[in-house]
């Protein structure tokens, strides 16, 4: 069931996402090489639970720690361990935080040290792919308006899009209807009403779209080994557009 937020629910989620991004800035702070994804998840926690909310992953579905670490060709759900970030990587980092029972959830693709030329474009492309999504995230809107915004952009500069994972609604739960794919035709899906939130969430692939899971259930690598990048917010519908709820800067709230 899809659900439009009231101004009490909004305003826990808006709180949840303003501690998602002060975890995001203790990140990109401590990302350097040297640093292993072990720390960082740590130092992310720390982050969310000093601010009184709890970190949304850690134990969700069995998962074992409080961020979604995801390094070069990992796409998602990368496990934090002892692996030591090089210069050159890229590692996205995907953090959730409840507060008073209400989910805020934002990754961003961070660079390790200096990268080369086609990390950093398909950083850029990624990146702005989900503000070309955004542009259609406005109350009357089909979904998949969305989506379309965010593939067509990709496909543009050569790029792939994994056809198994996609954004998702949120509130009381991490993972709420509607799935919101990052790519597809327009016009199609539930009409955007005013108070829904969702995540948006374009991943895109350097090389091909192919995906494998590894041994451990949770780690999702490219087939072919390629660079991925993945960046999220979560928004709310309004009126005229949408309002971004992880962020700290309300200056950044449009773009």
């Amino acid at each position: 069931m899809i659900t439009s937020k009231s101004s009490r629910e909004l305003e826990y989620m808006r709180e949840a996402g303003r501690i998602v991004a002060c975890a995001h800035q203790a990140a990109k702070r401590a990302i350097k090489p040297g640093i292993s994804t072990k720390e960082i998840d740590a130092i992310c926690e720390e982050e969310i639970r000093k601010h009184g909310a709890t970190p949304s992953f850690k134990g969700l579905y069995g998962f074992p720690a409080a961020t979604c670490i995801s390094v070069n060709s990992v796409l998602v759900h990368g496990i934090p361990d002892d692996t030591i970030l090089k210069d050159g990587d890229i590692v996205s980092v995907d953090i959730g935080a409840c507060y008073h029972g209400y989910h805020g959830d934002s990754a961003w693709t961070y660079a390790v040290g200096t990268i080369s030329d086609d990390a950093k474009e398909l950083m850029k492309v990624t990146e702005q792919s989900l503000f070309e999504g955004l542009k259609h995230a406005k109350a009357g809107n089909r979904l998949t308006d969305i989506s379309h915004a965010i593939g067509e952009y990709v496909y543009a500069h050569g790029y792939s899009i994994p056809h198994d994972y996609a954004g998702h609604g949120i509130g009381t739960s991490v993972h709420e209807d509607p799935t919101v794919p990052n790519f597809g035709p327009s016009g199609q899906g539930v009409v955007l009403k005013e108070g829904m939130t969702l995540a948006i969430e374009p991943m895109v692939h350097m090389g091909k779209p192919q995906t494998r899971v590894l041994k451990d259930n949770w780690t999702v690598v490219t087939k072919d080994g390629s660079l991925t990048a993945h960046y999220e917010h979560t928004i709310v519908i309004t009126k005229d557009g949408y309002e971004i709820l992880t962020t700290i800067n309300k200056e950044e709230l449009f773009r």
